[in-house]
């Protein structure tokens, strides 16, 4: 039976729903206190439905029924369990004859039951387990400060062992370590601060099933959602390494230090000379003057927008159309796959694992393509879309997703979101605003580099997402405002990037200064870029379909 909300004590007056006068009537097929005065304003403001109006000490307590919307004067008291509907008694022998029809009664019950349930399970299952995850983040932050204060203090300690020339390498080391503590710890926090958010947004959650529980209005119940199965997907933190301090010394020969993965020597002759340390770095391949187109190929894919390499000779196209297309440098076909998109993949992109990857908004999902059948590989958030896409060296997916008016970075670990990217240091959005996409690179220092065509910049982010740098163009581009594209990075961890309104490719070194422009090798109206192993780049031209492969380094 449900609870009567009306029952007070004797101390206490009941007050007219619709003004602020004592009650005396009640309408019961609408479960509102009336005063004498408002009986027909009551009336009046709903003339298609009966009203039964008592004296107050003769109310029922009984479910509101919505009023039927084919047939007006008639309350909705059952419902259509084919057509998913409140019906009314009308509707049960005419547009609804011969469907499964139940009394809203029992529907009505059997919500609330399941709404019931849901809380019982957040509270005692799901709160606990965040709360418990909460405290042991607090632990580890307590615990990370104290292992980096030991370790600076060692490193104070064998500061003193080494010359005065070598301050330099030390002010470097602690510099490091400072920037790897504050990585680690915003890791920390930034899981604190999602854990604590889901807390909230949970017990609100559970506050609102409450008030559903108790409600009598039929449209709360029916329109409840669910939220259980988000909320059963706890957010995982990727534990961080802390670096480990070596070294090594031999007086008058050589002087070493190790931290984590980097490296310092000194020696005597090196001191004397140039009193600097030398670090190992791979072999600097310089830019050719002018670039090289080593093919052309003519791929037949209309509106030729992307273009992911897989290995040496062989890419993936998508254009216009549901079909993304394996072709060799050559131009030849080797493989078709139609993906599920209404219309064509938004993004593609190759795993470490060579597996195809697209973005299918249509359906808010990112899909995996294995043995030629598409798979869901990564459901976006309620309200949210996938559009540019990215595969990581340590094998996360790097997704941009797109509500429609903000764009954000998010990364997927093991499927789960581990890392989410919009907004500064200022608390200022980083990508621009509207509808249109992101497309994404990880260079080799794990900075996340990201085309923005909306604010016609690229973004350079660190890997706790803090913004590095922004290049807006250079006048060596050609007249035409900057507006990027693709964007790819290559082993010496040079960004290169699409230059769609001035049909050319910006090379920029890794910390955002601009190298060359490549505008000389027949582009027409380029869009899709890619590079492959031998690091030549596979360039995409929109209007005819075809395929250039440029070598740009000696």
């Amino acid at each position: 039976m449900a609870t009567d909300p009306h029952i007070t004590s004797a101390q206490e007056v009941i007050i007219c729903d619709l003004c602020e006068t004592p009650a005396r009537q009640f309408c019961n097929s609408c479960q509102v206190s009336l005063c004498l005065d408002c009986i027909g304003k009551h009336i009046d403001s709903i003339q298609t439905l009966k009203h039964d109006v008592v004296q107050f000490k003769d109310r029922k307590v009984q479910l509101v029924y919505q009023e039927c919307g084919s047939h007006s004067g008639q309350r909705c008291e059952a419902h259509c369990s084919r057509c998913n509907v409140p019906i009314c008694m009308i509707c049960v022998i005419s547009t609804h004859n011969g469907h499964t029809i139940r009394l809203m009664e029992d529907v009505v019950s059997e919500l609330k039951s399941e709404i019931q349930h849901e809380t019982r399970d957040i509270e005692s299952n799901l709160l606990p387990v965040y709360k418990k995850m909460t405290e042991n983040t607090e632990k580890d932050i307590g615990k990370l400060t104290q292992e980096f204060n030991s370790l600076e203090s060692d490193i104070e300690k064998l500061r003193k062992s080494w010359q005065q020339e070598v301050d330099a390498i030390f002010n470097k080391v602690c510099s490091m370590i400072k920037s790897i503590r504050e990585n680690h710890l915003t890791v920390l926090a930034s899981h604190q601060s999602l854990l604590e958010n889901q807390i909230q947004e949970m017990t609100k959650t559970v506050q609102q099933n409450k008030e559903i529980h108790q409600s009598n209005k039929v449209s709360e119940v029916t329109n409840h959602q669910s939220k259980l199965t988000e909320y059963k997907e706890i957010p995982t933190i990727v534990q961080q390494p802390i670096p480990s301090l070596n070294s090594n010394t031999d007086p008058g020969k050589e002087l070493t230090i190790e931290l984590g993965e980097y490296t310092a020597t000194l020696k005597q002759a090196e001191l004397s000379s140039q009193r600097d340390a030398k670090f190992s770095s791979m072999s600097t391949k310089d830019l050719l003057d002018r670039a090289k187109v080593i093919a052309t190929s003519s791929t037949g894919v209309e509106s030729l927008w992307r273009i992911s390499c897989l290995g040496t000779d062989e890419a993936w196209l998508s254009g216009k159309g549901k079909t993304i297309t394996r072709v060799d440098i050559d131009g030849c076909v080797r493989e078709s796959v139609t993906s599920t998109c209404q219309k064509t993949p938004v993004d593609i992109a190759v795993t470490k694992n060579d597996e195809l990857i697209y973005s299918d908004s249509d359906h808010g999902t990112v899909n995996i393509v294995k043995n030629g059948v598409s798979e869901t590989l990564i459901t976006a958030p309620r309200g949210w879309s996938p559009k540019g896409l990215c595969s990581t060296e340590s094998g996360d997916i790097l997704v941009n997703m797109n509500s429609g008016v903000q764009n954000k970075v998010v990364r997927y670990k093991n499927r789960k979101i581990a890392q989410e990217i919009f907004k500064d240091d200022k608390g200022d959005l980083i990508f621009g605003k509207d509808k249109w996409m992101l497309f994404l690179v990880e260079n080799r220092n794990e900075d996340i580099c990201v085309s923005d065509f909306i604010t016609n910049s690229v973004v350079t982010i660190d890997k706790v997402g803090r913004v590095r740098f922004r290049y807006k163009g250079s006048p060596a581009g050609g007249p035409k405002p900057f507006s990027p594209r693709q964007i790819v990075t290559d082993s010496l961890g040079q960004i290169i990037v699409a230059d769609y309104n001035n049909v050319c490719i910006h090379i920029l070194e890794q910390n955002g200064q601009f190298l060359k422009c490549l505008d000389k090798c027949g582009f027409h109206s380029l869009c899709g870029l890619s590079i492959d192993n031998m690091e030549r780049l596979w360039v995409g031209l929109i209007e005819n379909g075809n395929v250039k492969v440029i070598q740009y380094m000696k």
